[in-house]
Parts: C-alpha cells; structure tokens; sequence
C-alpha cells in the first residue's frame, strides 16, 4: 500500500492551510449532513443552516431507528435514499497555482461531488476510493468554498448491511505542478532471498504545468530509519501536461522478511525536487517477502508452508455500522489473531485502507476481493453491482489493485464471489477480462475467485481463467477435484458457515432448522443446508493437504443476513423479516461486539500452540437437577480431565476419545457416515448439579492449563472492563468497555439481563452500545443497553483536542458498579 508521507496540517475552523511542500490532512472536520433529494443542495448559496453537524466518517444509517419496513437482510436499518453532505471551507493565496484535490476513500453509494456547484463526477461503487481535481473551481483567500456530496443508496442493493453515507477517511492534497501520481509507484521485489533482496521501483510523475526540469531521489530506510539503499535521476526535460514513468532498481542485503510473525515493513522515501527546493515528499511501504503457491503443497512464505487459517470478514464494525474506524479495524482484527487466524478475505468487496495498512503492521496475510456481483444479478439483488459493471469494472478493480499492491500483506486478489456467471455460457470471459486486468496492474499476485458452483463452473471454463480455484463449502469433494483436475490451486475460499449465540444452549442437543427462542445453540451444529461443523474442513483439510487453507464464514457476526431466521438466500421478496427483531447474522465465531463464542475457542484448540483449555456450557440450569447435560472440552493439549464439585469424570485423549456429533449437510450425504464422531472436542455426559465445572488440559502428563466455570447466585454488581485505559485525545480513538454482570463471589451470570445505563463525563463521550443480541432492536446510538448472557458493551470515544480523565459511570437497578477512568492524551 501506498502512503503519502506529507507535511500533516490541521483543518481549523474550515481553513486550509498551505506548506511549499505537498500537502496532505484530513479533511474530515466540519461538514454538514442532511437527508432527503434536495434539489440545488450543491449550489454555494443554499441553505444549510439547520443541516445536522457531522465528522467523517459518517454511516447515516446505523444511527436507525431499526423498523419492521427495512430489510432484517441488511439489518432493519435505512440503508438506502437519499443524502447530502456540505462543507465549507477557505484556502490561502499560497495555494494558488498549485494542484488542490480531494480524495474519498470510498462513499456509499453513487456519489455526486460537487465544488462551488461545478460537478466533478460520479461514482457508483460504494467500496472503492477516488480522487477530484479542484483547482479549476476554487476560491482563494477570504472567499469560501462549498464542497458537496449526493448519496443515493437504494434497497436491494447488497445481500447484508452496507452502511450508507461518506463513511470512510477523506482527504485533501495539495501539490506542486510535479509530484508523484495518485497511487502512483509500484514496488516489486522479483529476487528474494535471505542473503538480498532485489527491488524494483516504479513511478508515474505528474507534470500539470509547463515543461521543467526536476529530480527525483529515492531512499529505502529499515524501521530504525537507517538508509539500506538509494536511486536517484535528472529530468532535464520533463514535458507539460504530461504523465512521465521512471523505473528504478535497488539491492538490499540481508534483507530483514516481513512475515506473519515478525511483520517488518521498509519504508521508501521518495522527493522530487525543482530548481533545488523539494516540492514533494511521497512514501511507499515496502515490506520483503516470498510467496510461492504450490498445487500439490498449499501457500508458502519465505520457505516454509503456511496454512491460510482464515476468516471472511464484512466491512461494518457492529454498533459503529459501517465507519471504518482504525482502532475498531484493529481490535477486530487482534481479535482474530487471538483466535489463531492469520488471514483476512475481505468479503466481499474492496476494503478501507485502515484495514490493509494494519494488516501490513500486524502480520496478517489479505485476500482482497473485488465485487460480490459480475454481468447477472443474485436473486432479489435487483440493484446489486451488475447494473454498474459493464461501465465501471475495469476502472474499478485497476484502482483498487493500485491502491493495495504495494501491500506486503496482500497475497493474492479475488475478482469475485459465487457469481451467477458460474452457470452461463459466457462466464468464461468475463473472468479472463478481469484475470487480465489483475494480471496487467499486478504480474506479481495470483488470481482467484469464490465458486459455490464448481460443477456449473467446470461445464462452463471458468476456472481456467483463474489462477486459483476457490471451492465454497466443498470439503468433501477436495480429493475427486485434486483428481481430475490435478494442476488446480486450490483454496477453501468459504467454510463451515455454521451458525450459534454466545451463552445460550438448546437441549436435547439436536440439529435443527430454527428454535422458538429466535437463538441458535453455542453448541456449534446448526447451520443451513450449505454448512456444516468446522470439525469438518478440519478433518479434510488434514486429508487434502495441497489445499491452501481455509477462510471460514465467518470470523465476526455483522448486521444483516440473520440466518438461520427471517428467510432463505435468493428468497422471492427479497424481505427477511419473518423473525423479526432478528437482524443480525449468526455465522460469527464471535459476536457482534467482539464477545467471543464457544467456536472461538475450537478455532483457538486448532489454529494456536500456546497451551489452552475451555468448556461449554455454562453452569446455570433451572429446573434441571439431576438431569444429563452433554459438557464439551476444547484443547490444544493432549488430553483433558473433566471435574464436577470435585469428582472426577476422567480423562480423554484428543483425537482417541472421540466426541459424537450431529452432521447433516448438502453434500454429507454421500458419505454414509451417519455415526460421525469427532477427533477435534472431547464429550462428557453428566448429571447436573449446581457448583463448579473445572477442565485441566495435561502433555505429557503435566497441567498446561484449566478452566473454571461456577454455578453463579442473583447478580448484585456489574464490572466495568476496559480494553484501554489511555486513548488518543484526536476525536477518533476508542476505549471498549465490556459490562459484566456478576454475583457476590464475582462470577459471571450467564442469564443476566440487566438494563444498564450508562454516563459518560469529561474528555470523552459514548460512540455506541451493543450486548452481541441479534434479535434485538434497542438502538446502538444510546446511553443504556440490556445486558445479554450476562454481557453488554459500552465503546466510548475521545473529543477532539480535549486532553484529560473520562470518567464514566453505570447505574443498574439492584446492581453495584464502581466508576472508572480512562485517559485522553
């Protein structure tokens, strides 16, 4: 990924500041939001005086209120009418004849930008970044500018939640005739080795003005800014108005590899110089790694296989919706790694930069993923991507290949996911178009695609014009395809799709379509027709080790989609509102507030070495006395023993002592396996008796770890629990604070369901609330929130400039709660 290193200015009171070298800052502050058409809104003079005070990002959607009329398939909230968005602002004498722009790193959706009521352009495509040229319209000095924005989102737009409004970064620049293109190097390392690395530099060098000389110098610094190498060239010549490529190579010895454990990243510092004064200042990230994918032997890095342990995740980040939030990007994704997860598809659709960018520093491998939609629509998805595709698709997926190819992170792209192109006869040519796009903005990367429908995809060639075969839901088929098809790379581009609710269990523990309670059992075996157990893909994937790995559906829960309630995938209205208030998908190993569920932790016994244990379910039942509940251990240990008030129930053998467990998917049923046992979760049955449920995990006969679960009392206090007790005083950095409800002895109750309100005073303020409900229509945008399974959130966010405590209270009745303080600085 490409990052401007630019002189950082502040916007104050809607003033533009101006520096001799290229400027970039946000451009976040003072704009003003409205909805509704509101012909002339782009005019300078308009009236916007009673127009809603905003910051971006701004996801107008989240804010609901959620209502039966919405789609419960994007989240029963307003995702789609009309929008504007005004600001107005001043820029200084010295900015004039130089190259003023704005960039949107992306709008929801078919954007209209305006400046002094001149349109720039149109974008449809809610996910992708684009840039305008302001300098032929712009005021200087005292007179203001009006920038303006029209949205217009519609209904059956997307198949979940995709936020609507200017809900990611935007930005201004402001830049010497010469200066370096947007987006404009291209960083490859073709020779990697541990003794060198051999890097290849490209550069798009704009001329706006007339012709000129100019010089540009190029230095690599590792992370301690020591200089590793360096190029540099004399332009003697540059023409006007013109666009000009330099290539540059550069040897860096011993270089330090960016891996998932040790993500190291260079930094490449490039300055274009004019009559010997600096007029440009441009960085790009460079991180040094070798990838190989092998048809017979997955995805290696640097030398050694590396299984793609992997979660798809959406771009909303729960009660925040759809704001891409950096420290919400990054919880999420330490979240993930937590679990074990070392990869993130983007799906299904081009991410924000935070999340790449995080995913450079954090060691997290990327499959980035273009459209959900090609030419022929989804069912009911009547105004889904194809209605933008012919005209867009091309500019779209170049300018999202040039905006991340400079990621160490990104190991491949993906141009599409389960697209009805699968069964039509000119499919195949539309993914050679698009695998030649990538191809051309990137020979470095390999091609993918997401196919539900291999066999319609076979019949029809298209997985000829990819580079690797995604296989969706297919574990039991990874051998006959390896078969016939044996010079496939192949990738499980989608998993499992199992579904559960943090803290609620369902007995007899059966498979079943939907529960009276509008929950699905935490024990991990309920799912549509398609999905199946994780226990599953483990199994085949140890089987099929020329599979890349995996990317299960899917790490979080997001808004929308709420299976297995409220209707079925391509259903005839298109409404899911059956169920309602379900409105939240299930799919999630952990909740929407980033709780995490019991799958979390069998993702955790698979994908981690450190020595864990954990048990489910919880230890409060009522009216069960006597009565067997099936009690499940998770471990990435040998073997585990089981105590209930003392008693030991003995010890199992992971992978000996095997688990039984429900299975019935579409594609099981040639299997014939209906005893199924599982190697991967250890089973007791046992007689339920209030007290202490305690698991040890044993190698080699020692204790690595345990866990304790007690039978909690009536719940008498709440804990407040932040995950960041100092935050930056910037307007945008977060502090989550998990609620949990307790009894006297401070153990968890998992039936709490206690109204908790909440006051927030000094240097911060609250961004939202949530408790991981998914069938719950109690707004994000409050100060109270019920607690769930014993569980609620409180995410709490800086004022900007405003240093100091943030003190915040909860008040629950019955309940005590000591206050806390957070640092804003």
């Amino acid at each position: 990924m490409l990052l401007t290193c630019l002189s950082l200015i502040g916007l104050f009171s809607g003033q533009v500041l101006a520096s001799s070298v290229g400027v970039k800052q946000s451009f976040n502050d003072n704009w003003l939001f409205s909805k509704g058409k509101l012909p002339g809104a782009e005019q300078v003079n308009y009236n916007d005086e009673n127009w809603q005070p905003v910051t971006l990002p701004h996801d107008w959607s989240i804010e609901g209120p959620f209502d039966n009329k919405y789609n419960a398939r994007n989240g029963g909230l307003p995702v789609f009418g009309h929008g504007w968005y005004r600001k107005s602002f001043t820029m200084p004498h010295s900015a004039k004849g130089k190259h003023v722009s704005v960039t949107f790193d992306a709008a929801m959706y078919d954007s209209n930008v305006y400046i002094n009521g001149h349109l720039l352009g149109n974008r449809p495509f809610g996910y992708i970044a684009f840039e305008y040229d302001l300098t032929p319209y712009l005021n200087y000095g005292d007179k203001p500018n009006v920038i303006a924005v029209s949205l217009a989102p519609q209904n059956f737009s997307a198949r979940w939640y995709a936020g609507a409004g200017i809900y990611r970064n935007t930005w201004l620049e402001i830049n010497d005739a010469v200066h370096v293109a947007k987006w404009g190097t291209f960083v490859s390392t073709p020779t990697v080795t541990r003794e060198l690395a051999k890097v290849k530099l490209e550069t798009k060098l704009n001329n706006l003005g007339k012709t000129t000389s100019a010089h540009i110098r190029h230095v690599i610094r590792d992370r301690q800014g020591n200089v590793v190498a360096q190029a540099e060239s004399q332009l003697a010549n540059l023409a006007g108005k013109s666009q000009q490529t330099l290539n540059h190579e550069f040897t860096i010895s011993e270089p330090i590899l960016w891996d998932i454990n040790n993500p190291y990243l260079y930094k490449i510092e490039t300055q274009v110089s004019r009559n010997g004064k600096v007029v440009d200042d441009y960085t790009t990230t460079l991180g040094v790694r070798h990838i190989e994918y092998k048809k017979d032997d997955g995805f290696w890095l640097n030398w050694r296989k590396v299984p793609i342990q992997g979660v798809c995740l959406h771009h909303d980040n729960g009660p925040l919706g759809a704001v891409a939030n950096r420290r919400a990007i990054e919880r999420k994704l330490q979240i993930m790694q937590a679990m074990g997860a070392n990869s993130v598809r983007t799906s299904h659709n081009p991410p924000s930069p935070e999340m790449v960018e995080l995913a450079d520093e954090m060691g997290i491998l990327l499959q980035v993923e273009s459209f959900d939609v090609w030419k022929i629509e989804k069912r009911t998805v009547v105004n889904g991507y194809q209605i933008y595709f012919d005209e867009w698709a091309e500019r779209d997926l170049r300018d999202m290949i040039r905006q991340h190819r400079n990621s160490p992170s990104v190991i491949m792209w993906s141009t599409g996911n389960e697209i009805m192109e699968q069964a039509n006869k000119h499919g195949a040519q539309v993914a050679k178009m698009l695998t030649e796009i990538a191809h051309d903005e990137d020979p470095n990367r390999l091609v993918a695609v997401g196919f539900n429908n291999p066999f319609g995809a076979i019949k029809n060639k298209l997985p000829a014009e990819v580079d690797i075969v995604g296989l969706n839901y297919k574990p039991t088929l990874y051998d006959d395809f390896k078969q016939d098809h044996p010079d496939w790379i192949v990738l499980a581009s989608e998993t499992s799709s199992v579904t559960s609710t943090r803290g609620k269990y369902h007995l007899p523990m059966e498979k079943y379509k939907t529960h009276d309670s509008r929950y699905v059992t935490s024990y991990d075996i309920i799912g549509p027709s398609w999905a199946y157990p994780p226990d599953i893909e483990f199994e085949y994937l140890a089987r099929n080790p020329h599979v890349m790995g995996e990317y299960i559906w899917t790490g979080f829960d997001y808004l929308g989609e709420p299976t297995p309630y409220g209707g079925k995938d391509h259903s005839k209205n298109g409404y899911w509102n059956g169920d309602w208030p379900v409105r939240s998908s299930s799919f999630g190993a952990v909740d929407l507030v980033g709780f995490p569920k019991d799958r979390f932790y069998l993702y955790q016994s698979q994908w981690t070495q450190t020595p864990m244990v954990h048990v489910l379910p919880h230890w409060n039942w009522t009216n069960m006395e006597g009565k067997t509940i099936p009690v499940y251990a998770y471990t990435n240990a040998e073997e585990v023993e089981l105590f209930v008030n003392g008693k030991s129930f003995g010890r199992q053998v992971k992978g000996v002592d095997k688990a039984e467990l429900p299975i019935d998917f579409r594609w099981w049923k040639a299997e014939n396996r209906p005893d199924y046992k599982t190697p991967y979760r250890l089973r007791w049955d046992v007689a339920y008796h209030p007290g202490e449920l305690k698991v040890v995990a044993y190698n080699q006969g020692r204790k690595v770890a345990e866990k304790i679960i007690k039978t909690a009392g009536q719940a008498v206090q709440a804990e407040l629990l932040p995950d960041r007790t100092h935050i930056k005083a910037d307007g945008a950095d977060l502090s989550y604070v998990t609620v949990d409800v307790l009894d006297k002895e401070g153990n968890l109750v998992p039936t709490a369901e206690n109204k908790i309100r909440f006051f927030v005073e000094g240097a911060g303020e609250i961004a939202a609330v949530g408790n991981g409900d998914s069938a719950t229509i109690e707004p994000f945008k409050a100060d109270y929130r019920r607690a769930f399974s014993g569980k609620a959130m409180l995410i709490v966010k800086s004022k900007k400039g405003v240093t100091g405590k943030i003190n915040i209270r909860a008040y629950a009745e019955g309940l005590t709660i000591a206050p806390i303080t957070l640092y804003a600085q």
